[in-house]
């Protein structure tokens, strides 16, 4: 994780904010899928978790070599008016890292309790007392929206950003630039 480049929002009076990113993520989340690339992170610089909202700033990093085919991919056609694109560029000598990863509620208990009477042979009665309604969980945390690729569904793609460490830990990254163990650069 040694170079970065930053794609920033325009404020756009017919799209708002939320609805550019979700956009700029799918299109990200396609490139990266395509080139099957594990060594390209992102990061969301005004992230603020109390309200919650990832802002308008998505930052990439990884190898240059890896940031620079990414970007001979093309994949921001139709969203050059609405972004701000910058260059590839090395990392700042003093940073500290964070790990920036998905994180999936348990929001349907209906949809769980099928997934236990599958998977484990229970009874209907057995699922619901195993899996109470109160089991619901609902997340405070930014999301984006996206739609499934495979089964064209929308849904919320809740991301977190872990707390602030000193040492960088290697590892790969999914093709959301997602990862539950690697660091990415904060600064």
């Amino acid at each position: 994780m040694d170079h970065y480049f930053d794609v920033r929002l325009r404020p756009d009076p017919e799209f708002g904010q939320h609805q550019l990113m979700s956009a700029l993520f799918s299109k990200l989340h396609r490139a990266l899928a395509e080139s099957k690339s594990q060594d390209i992170g992102i990061s969301f610089p005004e992230v603020d978790a109390k309200k919650p909202t990832l802002g308008g700033h998505l930052r990439l990093h990884g190898p240059a070599t890896a940031l620079q085919q990414l970007m001979d991919m093309n994949w921001l056609v139709g969203m050059r008016d609405h972004i701000l694109l910058g260059v590839i560029q090395a990392v700042p000598a003093k940073v500290s890292y964070r790990v920036v990863s998905r994180v999936q509620a348990r929001s349907s208990t209906e949809r769980v309790r099928r997934r236990q009477m599958r998977r484990h042979g229970l009874s209907e009665t057995d699922a619901c007392e195993r899996i109470p309604d109160i089991a619901v969980e609902r997340l405070k945390l930014p999301f984006v929206s996206i739609r499934s690729q495979s089964t064209s569904q929308s849904f919320h793609l809740f991301i977190e950003h872990g707390a602030s460490i000193d040492v960088s830990q290697p590892g790969v990254f999914n093709s959301y630039g997602l990862s539950h163990g690697a660091t990415i650069p904060w600064f």
